[in-house]
């Protein structure tokens, strides 16, 4: 059985310079750090509580790190006051809340220009069939 999604890699130019964002700007945390090879680092950088870590992974190690975009969304209890927080602190709106029939939506955009959505958006699962023998 599949658990939670554990990491989700974001390829960037300068990792030191994305690590600062992520952790603070987005206020998220350094989960864990392990040297890879003489000149990189792994970097794994997550909110507070949450169970799935961003890699913070050197583009250089990637060749093929432009076929590789993530399509991230995090949720948050109040998209606009997040927004509204992020913008007084220099990210990037790339979209505006905006309410849309699944929920309310927005877009920012990191250093390296990789979009993270944000949702107020709950986790739904789809309904349980009804019985056949009902």
């Amino acid at each position: 059985m599949l658990g939670p999604i554990k990491t989700v890699g974001i390829y960037v130019s300068d990792q030191a310079k994305s690590v600062d964002f992520y952790v603070n700007v987005l206020g998220f945390e350094v989960r864990r750090r392990m040297q890879m090879g003489a000149d990189a680092q792994w970097v794994e950088v997550a909110p507070p509580d949450a169970e799935t870590c961003l890699v913070i992974y050197p583009r250089d190690l990637m060749p093929d790190w432009a076929e590789r975009k993530p399509s991230i969304v995090f949720h948050c209890a109040d998209v606009a006051a997040t927004v509204a927080d992020l913008e007084a602190r220099g990210v990037k709106i790339t979209m505006p809340p905006a309410e849309l029939p699944w929920g309310t939506f927005a877009a920012i955009e990191d250093p390296d220009a990789n979009w993270l959505g944000l949702t107020d958006q709950t986790m739904a699962r789809e309904p349980e069939p009804p019985d056949a023998d009902s």
